[in-house]
């Protein structure tokens, strides 16, 4: 039988499922499913949400900033017996008493759009843009670059990064076609390698391949041509010592991008 996780929000809802998503990595096994409710701003809204909640036996994760819905929601979930986290009610309340001030009590739906908001649609607009190595121009406005064989999470992990603020481009190694110029004239300080084991490769790409209604046994997912074409990756790799070089193998997405983050922010270090 699934078990579900009812994330509700006033907002987006961005920060309660990355919360949950996150806490979820430590149960790869687990099989939850997360239904997300955004925008719930009155009563009449959430209570639906909560009944079918308590009759499904979910889970209830919340971020609400009225003081009014989260009272509600704090009652009612006790009067249907739901179990529930308030992932910022508690912290707002510690941060006005830390503070001593009293918050605003907006959903951030609603505050004013910020120089950051902006920072960020504009970096997932370039990401976008400099996928799969389509604008090679763009690898000397990059704060990152991301280079690697074909499904190594170099797009999802471009879109999360972007998500931060961060423009990132990505390229595909693709077996005997040299780099382009523009990666050996962009900072070699900005580009990271991204590796995997040679069985999770042969496994994504078979997948990949049923997806897409083709045979098994194309090249793009043969043990022995992908280990040629991660070998000829490794090559270039070793070619360029100064970039350092992340195994995706086995990682979640966010995690990967953790790890890249570190990495640059070593060589700035270094630099300086």
């Amino acid at each position: 039988m699934s078990k579900f996780i009812d994330v509700l929000s006033d907002s987006t809802g961005e920060t309660a499922e990355k919360v949950v998503r996150a806490a979820l990595l430590q149960f790869p096994q687990a099989g939850v499913q997360i239904r997300l409710h955004t925008r719930v701003r009155t009563k009449e809204v959430a209570r639906p949400v909560l009944e079918r909640a308590a009759k499904e036996g979910a889970l209830l994760v919340f971020t609400v900033v009225s003081p009014e819905l989260r009272e509600f929601i704090h009652s009612a979930t006790a009067e249907l017996r739901i179990e529930a986290i308030d992932v910022i009610g508690s912290l707002i309340g510690k941060l006005g008493t830390f503070l001593d001030r009293e918050p605003i009590n907006l959903p951030s739906a609603m505050l004013p759009l910020s120089d950051e908001y902006f920072r960020r649609i504009e970096a997932v607009e370039f990401a976008v843009k400099s996928d799969d190595g389509k604008e090679p121009r763009n690898f000397r406005k990059a704060d990152i670059i991301l280079v690697g064989v074909s499904r190594t999470s170099k797009t999802p992990l471009s879109t999360l990064l972007a998500q931060r603020g961060l423009k990132v481009a990505n390229l595909p190694l693709v077996l005997g076609v040299p780099l382009p110029h523009e990666i050996e004239e962009a900072p070699s300080d900005r580009i990271v390698g991204l590796t995997i084991g040679l069985d999770q490769l042969c496994e994504i790409r078979q997948a990949r391949l049923r997806q897409l209604g083709m045979p098994p046994e194309t090249n793009y997912a043969m043990r022995e041509h992908v280990r040629t074409e991660l070998d000829f990756a490794h090559n270039i790799f070793r070619a360029h010592p100064e970039w350092p070089v992340v195994d995706v193998t086995g990682r979640a997405i966010e995690e990967t991008a953790v790890i890249i983050l570190e990495s640059i922010h070593e060589r700035n270090r270094a630099a300086h």
